[in-house]
């Protein structure tokens, strides 16, 4: 999954570049979305990155397409929701590289950044995925994609917009904070997000008081972080440095990211961490800033359109509340 900006696990290579984009609108409807690309495996992007197009603003990328079926969602109850990706030569894609467990992983969020669910659908002969899907509340949600094609080089992640009819009540973004606590279990993040520079993150999850030291795996690996930026939703899913059964990863309390981010602003990050058998996320917004000197270059990006918390579920059926 291919992105420009270049992220840091223990030595491992991950890019990721967010550029500014147009925020919140009024209303339900989404205005035209920009291109995107996403790489978790990318290598040191250069100074042509600050240009390019952050991931998951795109609904198309080297000729393929996100294309929905179902053109909305439901927030009275589960309905299903069917989707397909077009190939460069306009038919749906039904071959793809396993990335962690699953061909395909769809990320599912309102615009205001609430609402969060990571799921995984299921793939139809005919190239058709779908699953069955509630969202909490009437909004407009942002729809990404992350998968990687059988025989492309690179994973993609493209993002399309879909409504759930209703009355929108827009929730404004939580204030930054330390700790976020979810089914009895708090999680605390350490580290913060400085333009321009690798950034240590840290999040160490504790039970009754206690350290967590016995997290289980989910997708192989012991964490899951998507980082979304406040406006247009530019969208980074990374993995934390190791593996479980690698001799030298610890199942918890902490798991370490290191990420770069560009630019100065607001980020919500979505932890998935698994322990007795559910699978859980914590929910943080953290503030980028000041930004660096680098920074204050002129972006070239297209605003997006405009823009609803922690929950658990099953390893099964990931879904956030």
């Amino acid at each position: 999954m291919r992105t420009p900006l270049k992220l840091g696990a223990f030595g491992l290579g991950l890019a990721v570049v967010f550029t500014a984009a147009l925020g919140l609108g009024r209303t339900v409807g989404p205005a035209p979305a920009p291109a995107a690309t996403h790489n978790e495996h990318a290598e040191t992007a250069g100074s042509e990155a600050v240009d390019s197009v952050p991931a998951g603003l795109q609904v198309a990328q080297d000729g393929y397409r996100l294309l929905p079926v179902t053109t909305v969602l439901s927030s009275t109850g589960p309905r299903p929701f069917a989707f397909r990706i077009l190939g460069p030569d306009g038919a749906p894609v039904t071959r793809y590289t396993t990335s962690h467990d699953k061909d395909l992983h769809l990320i599912v969020v309102r615009r205001d950044l609430a609402g969060f669910q990571h799921v995984h659908p299921t793939l139809a002969a005919d190239g058709t995925w779908s699953i069955p899907l509630a969202v909490p509340a009437p909004g407009q949600y942002r729809v990404f994609a992350d998968f990687q094609p059988a025989g492309h080089a690179d994973g993609l992640t493209l993002g399309v917009d879909v409504s759930a009819p209703g009355d929108f009540q827009p929730r404004p973004l939580p204030a930054p904070a330390r700790s976020s606590t979810v089914d009895g279990y708090q999680v605390t993040l350490a580290g913060d997000l400085t333009p321009g520079g690798s950034s240590k993150l840290t999040l160490s999850v504790r039970k009754d008081g206690r350290p967590v030291t016995d997290l289980q795996p989910y997708l192989g690996a012991y964490g899951h972080l998507v980082v979304l930026r406040d406006g247009d939703l530019a969208y980074l899913h990374v993995h934390p440095d190791g593996a479980p059964g690698d001799g030298r990863t610890p199942a918890g309390p902490g798991v370490t990211f290191h990420a770069e981010v560009p630019s100065a602003g607001s980020y919500r990050l979505y932890l998935d961490f698994q322990h007795a058998g559910v699978v859980r996320t914590a929910e943080f917004t953290a503030v980028a800033g000041p930004p660096s000197p680098a920074e204050t270059q002129p972006s070239t990006v297209t605003p997006s359109s405009p823009q609803p918390s922690a929950s658990s579920h099953s390893a099964d059926d990931h879904t956030h509340e």
